[in-house]
């Protein structure tokens, strides 16, 4: 079996909730969620905000930043705007959004965006196919730049690789299981044009990530895996969810025992480098400073 085919067996242990990805705005996004207590992008923060830090002392300037999956700009105003989910659940949360329209909606979510502090020095650039989610998410100012693209069936066009040269630090938060190694090769020749970047993804436990690893491998990177911490992404949907996700687990040799048999999804952090760059600070040197 290929890993697109594995992926795809996979997914269909986990609820579908592609309905809430691609509105015009992330109202229903926010419900929804809310109601899993999904806080993938709250845990992942503090480590993506020492990765840049460490990335500040190897670069003046601008740090910018590749969110993949990117939807309606979270990961980008965790970053960008220092927010948090609460901020977010009680922003799109506000009862003043109900039945709203989307000429209110925008000017609700323009003056919040307002009464932010000034964002912090980096520069996101968001993928994902979602076209209304990341259309939304440039308009807000959440991203600098956004790329349309299902980079698992099609190549980057030459006016996206122009946007992905910069790249200091790829992220994402959940989207590996929906893309494989195909979207990494796809992209790694834009991303390496000059430095090569760091690479930072929490990957659900559900997911096998050295297929990707070994893409990365053969262009210079080593992964390594934070060792001894799992990450909630969200609650299950149900329990018919929670017992198709057990029984993949156990499939793939994984002990799900006071883990997700507790009732949540959960993640691991893979950080990929350069070889030098893991030889001179490996991840839990580099992730406790």
């Amino acid at each position: 079996m290929t890993a697109e085919a594995a992926f795809e067996e996979i997914n269909e242990a986990k609820a579908n909730l592609d309905y809430i990805y691609d509105e015009p705005d992330p109202r229903n996004y926010f419900g929804e969620l809310g109601k899993l207590d999904y806080a993938i992008p709250d845990l992942a923060k503090p480590i993506f905000q020492k990765l840049i830090s460490h990335l500040r002392y190897r670069k003046n300037g601008t740090i910018h930043v590749l969110d993949l999956g990117c939807s309606y700009g979270i990961n980008a105003a965790m970053l960008k705007y220092d927010l948090s989910m609460s901020d977010l659940y009680h922003h799109w949360g506000n009862e003043a959004l109900l039945g709203a329209t989307a000429e209110e909606v925008a000017a609700h979510n323009r003056e919040f965006m307002r009464d932010l502090d000034e964002p912090a020095d980096i520069e996101m650039v968001g993928i994902d196919l979602a076209a209304s989610a990341t259309a939304f998410a440039k308009d807000a100012g959440l991203l600098d730049e956004d790329i349309v693209i299902n980079l698992e069936t099609d190549p980057l066009p030459e006016v996206a690789k122009e946007k992905l040269a910069p790249i200091d630090l790829v992220t994402s938060t959940g989207c590996v299981g929906y893309v494989t190694e195909k979207s990494f090769d796809r992209l790694l020749p834009a991303v390496t044009q000059g430095q090569a970047p760091w690479m930072g993804n929490f990957v659900l436990r559900l997911f096998p990530f050295e297929p990707i690893a070994k893409s990365l491998s053969e262009w210079g990177y080593v992964t390594e895996k934070l060792e001894g911490q799992t990450f909630p992404q969200r609650h299950f949907s149900s329990t018919e969810e929670q017992e198709q996700v057990l029984e993949q687990l156990c499939e793939r040799g994984i002990d799900p025992a006071g883990q997700e048999s507790e009732g949540s999804l959960l993640a691991e952090f893979y950080l990929s480098r350069p070889a030098e760059d893991v030889a001179r600070c490996p991840i839990e040197q580099l992730l406790s400073a």
